[in-house]
C-alpha cells in the first residue's frame, strides 16, 4: 500500500531564518525535533548524509542532505516501511513553508502498525515539531498542544511498556 502523509507550516521568516532550525536536527541543541515530549531524534554522528540513526523504534539513514534547505532521510526499520521522510524549507511569498512528507509503500505487519499506531504518533509529533518552530520564531515560548485521546492511550501504554523493560532490565529478569 502506498502511504504520503504530509504536514507543513507557513512562516513569516526568511529561509535563512529559518534553516537553522533544520540543520539543528539530533544535535544537542536541536531547535526543530520536540525531543521534550517525544524520543529524541539520534544520528551516529552529526547531520550529514550517510549519517544512521532514527528515533525510538523508527530507523533511518540520511540520504540527502542540503544545509539549510533539505534531508532526506531513508526507512531502515521498522520491517514493512519501504521509503524515505524528509524535511524541506521553501520560500513561498515573504516567508518560508517547513514541510515534512513521509512518501513509502508499507507491507506486511506495518499494513496495522502504520494506521492503528505509527500515523497518530507520527501525526501528533510533527505538529508538535512545527509548533515548536514557529513558537521559537515568533519570540514566543512553546507550549505543545492537546493530543488526541487515542494518541495520549498510546503513549501510556508505551511508557508502561517502556518502565517494564526497565525494571526488568534492573532486576536481571
Amino acid at each position: 500500500m502506498e502511504v504520503r502523509n504530509y504536514h507543513s507550516r507557513q512562516l513569516r521568516r526568511p529561509v535563512q531564518d529559518v534553516g537553522p532550525y533544520l540543520d539543528s536536527l539530533s544535535s544537542p541543541n536541536d531547535l526543530l525535533w520536540p525531543h521534550e515530549h517525544w524520543p529524541p531524534m539520534v544520528f551516529g554522528g552529526p547531520l550529514a548524509e550517510g549519517a544512521k540513526g532514527g528515533h525510538g523504534p523508527i530507523r533511518y539513514v540520511v540520504e540527502k542532505y542540503e544545509p539549510g534547505r533539505r534531508v532526506i532521510l531513508r526507512f531502515t526499520a521498522p520491517a514493512g516501511f519501504d521509503g524515505v521522510h524528509y524535511f524541506t524549507l521553501e520560500e513561498e511569498g515573504e516567508g518560508t513553508k517547513i514541510g515534512h512528507t513521509i512518501e513509502m509503500r508499507i507491507s506486511g505487519p506495518a499494513l496495522l502498525t502504520w494506521p492503528l499506531f505509527i500515523r497518530p504518533l507520527h501525526d501528533a509529533l510533527l505538529e508538535d515539531a512545527l509548533d515548536k518552530v514557529e513558537a521559537h520564531l515568533s519570540g514566543k515560548s512553546w507550549t505543545r498542544r492537546e493530543w488526541k485521546p487515542w494518541v495520549k492511550l498510546l503513549r501510556k501504554v508505551l511508557a508502561k511498556r517502556r518502565s517494564a523493560r526497565s525494571k526488568a532490565g534492573r532486576t536481571g529478569s
